[in-house]
């Protein structure tokens, strides 16, 4: 694959470390992040293993979507995608 900006007609965040481009679940990366596959964030909903991780997940993606507000941002694809079964393309906003 080859690494490149990607133009979003709709960019939505779907949980603290997921944005959704025009329906495509893209996997947020950042500079220094540890994980080879990106930003994690606890998870939302049924995905949580616990209440307290829940509550974290909702403040992690109300802090992206105060981010995705911003104007002039630009989606970058690394080129690469995660480990996860549905091997989203891993960007940079």
């Amino acid at each position: 694959m080859i690494a490149g900006l990607i133009l979003c007609a709709s960019l939505t965040a779907v949980d603290g470390d997921t944005v959704k481009c025009d329906g495509q679940n893209m996997r947020l990366l950042g500079e220094g992040v540890p994980f080879v596959s990106g930003i994690d964030t606890p998870e939302i909903g049924s995905h949580a293993k616990c209440l307290k991780e829940r509550k974290l997940a909702l403040i992690a993606k109300g802090r992206l979507k105060e981010l995705l507000a911003e104007k002039g941002l630009r989606v970058v694809f690394s080129g690469a995608v995660d480990r996860t079964p549905s091997h989203r393309p891993l960007v940079n906003v």
